[in-house]
């Protein structure tokens, strides 16, 4: 059957390739020499001359239009095979080439060629199914080069490259998904365009929610990538991927479900781009040139224009590891927070569904697992109330089932202390009937003890004192790993609840009376958050020395040990009796007025100081003293017995301490500081300055310390952090030695074999020498003394004049055979 050729030159339609071949008749631009041109060399030509080439664009342009139209006639025709069009292939090929040409030149004409782009991509809609592999990758990739130079806009194109990826063309889905990833992310690479990202969004979730399982999972595919490179990690896109858990295909199910639970380690893992591999080789190459010989000399060696380069490197280098160092902090804090899990909207919600969908289900064991740690993450993330769920555990609880760690996993994820313990109690008991008691195996009874340890971290109401006794005797088993996990109990309500261990095994607990709180209990703070140890700061603070040698302030503990100086005579403190204290004030004031009389004359101002100071002391003295006996004389003594102890020891020892402020100008000094540091108290509004809150957080943290020290490291995490901690399956199992087969064994051994080496004797090791030469080498390499050099030359003379004396003198005669 003829083939259809359009009547615009149509001599030049099959002469221009893009294999390179020349053009048959000559074609002449803007009045030039006409020579042949190939389409890669004519491109080059109007990239640098636009103008001066417009006809061979116009004409090129037809060319791709007739060939456009004479492709869908054939096409029509079904002229098909099972590879697609199969009569021409040389129009396919020419439609091709022509599609990138024009894609590489539409910068250049933009009024000539502005229909190109929408009939390119009406094209490649219409008739991608229909159309041969090659021809569909040319056409694809002109569309992406358009859409790469801003030419076409990627809210129009996504609906169909995202269909390009469920036709089954390998190369075809890597190109479209590869341009889909990379085109987003650089559209948000300098700040997010929020508009067109909502746009893009909505194009993927409708997708999602398409029963067509191919581009569904396309869908989900590309979401999970922009998530996982936290391009997208808002609040729709983590619930547009959750929600694909209840997909009407198995496939988008499981999909969906390994990228929640895998998240943490696809997150972990290092990214696949440039960028990022960029800066681990910067951050490594940071870590081995700063040091302390570099930054000398960047400062102190060579000339002024070569430090200025060592500086400015070093700068640099310095700023890479800010930068190293800003990354590594952010990846150490909470990775729960990118977790599409924490961005439920509505998780109670979720689990609900996902769990009555897990219960009428008839997938595989290993989907039902999937599901089952998707619901325990949700529940104990969350801390939801789903009181169904452990019910439903509890039928999988025996040690003989498959992945029996997961499943006991699972059920500690889904522990928290908002959940009732009368719903969790029957699991609980059956944990520890089914894998702790003496006829159980080694690697049940440590995985058991370990289970019942975490529940108990977050729910310690399920323990009773009767059960704990009988768990902590396996601490005396001749097996490691079931002694390790009875002593890990032990530490654990060594801290949680000591009254429940023996007196024997609580050791010496750093809250004795330790509780844990009831259910539904919630400590509520009437105040700022340390502001006690603020206090205890402030009162413990008195034992300082000042600059001048005295002391700050006077404790209550230190007031009976007031210092005197070296020959005065020592004073009696008051008495502790109620019938006392007055009577020491009085012999207190006397005490005073007897040794400001005897005082001597060199110390006159000195002593008239100390008058002023004490009389101020006496008149607060002679109201506190009038008060206490106003208090004494009336309701017939009852008042009597209403006065502390604390009250009459202040009192005595303030009598003690006019006592010795006649003999030392330095205790003086501490009862002034004293009385100034109560006044400031007085004054003190209850406002915090930021001084106070920054002492505050020294004082934790020094707190913190002291509590890691008495408790050997060990800290009990709070219910937020154990709530995002995620527990493994194979810490259960730790300490578990594992029987080795025969060949395992054999493995082990030839192991050793190879790190070994062959063996040698030792003599045989000495004479292989890896190092220099040997003493005796170098002795030989010595320069000689001038004097035995002059013999040896000497000797060596003698020696050739001897020689060519006897040989002068021999004759051997002429030879036999010749």
């Amino acid at each position: 059957m003829p083939t259809f050729r359009p009547c615009l030159q149509a001599p030049k339609i099959r002469s221009m390739a893009s294999s390179g071949a020349p053009i048959q008749d000559s074609m002449s631009a803007s009045g030039l020499a006409s020579e042949k041109l190939s389409l890669p060399v004519l491109q080059s030509k109007m990239k640098s001359d636009p103008e001066g080439y417009t006809s061979e664009l116009v004409l090129i342009y037809n060319q791709f239009k007739s060939s456009l139209e004479l492709f869908e006639q054939q096409a029509a025709l079904n002229f098909t095979s099972l590879s697609g069009i199969a009569t021409d292939p040389t129009v396919a090929k020419g439609l091709g080439d022509r599609a990138l040409f024009l894609a590489h030149v539409t910068p250049f004409y933009p009024k000539q060629l502005v229909q190109f782009p929408k009939e390119l991509a009406q094209f490649l809609k219409s008739a991608a199914r229909s159309l041969p592999s090659g021809l569909r990758v040319h056409v694809t990739q002109a569309l992406i080069l358009l859409s790469n130079r801003k030419l076409v806009d990627i809210v129009g194109t996504l609906e169909l490259f995202m269909e390009l990826q469920s036709l089954g063309d390998r190369v075809l889905r890597q190109l479209a998904f590869s341009h889909v990833i990379h085109g987003i992310r650089r559209m948000n690479q300098k700040h997010k365009n929020d508009p067109k990202n909502r746009a893009l969004q909505n194009i993927l979730f409708s997708m999602l929610q398409r029963e067509d399982e191919a581009i569904a999972k396309r869908a989900l595919i590309t979401l999970c990538d922009f998530h996982r490179r936290k391009i997208w990690f808002d609040d729709r896109t983590a619930n547009a991927i959750c929600m694909a858990c209840f997909h009407v295909s198995s496939k988008i199910m499981i999909a969906a479900l390994s990228f929640l639970l895998d998240f943490e380690k696809i997150e972990n893992d290092d990214d696949t781009d440039d960028s990022d591999s960029e800066d681990d080789l910067e951050a490594r190459q940071t870590q081995i040139a700063v040091n302390k010989e570099s930054i000398y000399k960047a400062k102190h060696k060579g000339t002024t224009s070569s430090k200025k380069k060592k500086k400015a490197k070093l700068q640099r280098v310095i700023r890479s590891m800010k930068k190293q160092q800003r990354l590594s902090s952010e990846n150490s804090n909470n990775s729960n927070y990118f977790s599409p899990l924490n961005h439920l909207k509505d998780a109670q919600g979720f689990a609900e569904r996902l769990f009555s969908r897990l219960q009428t289900c008839n997938e595989r064991f290993e989907v039902k697992m999937m599901m089952l740690k998707v619901i325990s993450r949700t529940v104990g993330l969350h801390r939801l109330i789903l009181l169904n769920f452990y019910p439903y555990l509890q039928k999988y609880i025996q040690p003989h089932q498959r992945d029996v760690t997961s499943l006991l996993a699972a059920a500690v994820q889904a522990c928290h202390d908002m959940v009732p313990p009368d719903a969790v109690e029957p699991l609980f008991k059956q944990i520890v009937n089914q894998f702790v008691h003496d006829r159980s195996r080694t690697e049940a009874i440590s995985v058991g003890l370990n289970v019942v340890r975490e529940i108990c971290l977050r729910m310690p109401l399920l323990m009773s004192e009767d059960l704990l006794q009988d768990l902590v005797l396996y601490r005396k088993s001749h097996e490691k790993a079931v002694s390790s996990a009875a002593r890990s109990l032990v530490t654990l309500f060594r801290e949680v609840c000591p009254s429940l261990l023996i007196k024997k095994d609580r050791g010496r607990p750093t809250h004795p009376k330790a509780r844990p709180k009831a259910f539904g209990e919630v400590q509520v703070a009437s105040n700022v958050p340390g502001v006690e140890l603020l206090e205890q700061d402030d009162d413990g603070s008195g034992d300082d020395i000042d600059e001048d040698g005295g002391y700050s302030g006077l404790s209550d503990d230190d007031n009976e040990n007031v210092p005197i100086e070296e020959g005065d005579s020592q004073y009696e403190s008051g008495g502790s009796s109620d019938d006392d204290f007055v009577s020491d004030g009085d012999s207190g004031e006397n005490d005073v007025q007897e040794d400001e009389e005897v005082s001597d004359s060199d110390n006159d101002n000195k002593a008239a100081d100390q008058a002023d100071d004490i009389s101020e002391y006496e008149c607060d003295e002679d109201e506190e003293l009038e008060d206490s006996t106003s208090l004494l004389q009336s309701d017939d003594g009852t008042a009597k017995d209403n006065i502390s102890k604390a009250q009459k020891r202040k009192f005595s020892d303030f009598d003690g301490q006019l006592n010795a402020a006649s003999k030392s100008l330095r205790a003086l000094k501490k009862l002034a500081g004293e009385k100034v540091g109560n006044a400031a108290k007085d004054t003190n509004d209850g406002i915090l300055s930021n001084e106070d809150f920054q002492r505050i957080k020294e004082l934790k943290t020094k707190e913190e310390a002291k509590l890691a020290l008495a408790q050997h490291g060990f800290k009990i995490p709070s219910s937020d952090q154990l709530s995002t901690k995620r527990i493994d399956a194979a810490k259960l199992e730790a300490n578990i030695r594992k029987k080795l087969t025969k060949d395992e064994k054999l493995a082990l051994v030839r192991a050793g074999r190879e790190e070994r080496g062959k063996y040698q004797s030792r003599t045989s090791i000495k004479k292989k020498k890896t190092g220099g030469t040997s003493n005796q080498q170098k002795e030989h390499k010595k320069a000689m003394p001038l004097a035995a050099r002059r013999s040896k030359i000497a000797k060596v003379r003698v020696e050739k004049k001897k020689k060519q004396q006897r040989s002068g003198k021999q004759f051997r005669g002429r030879k036999a055979w010749k």
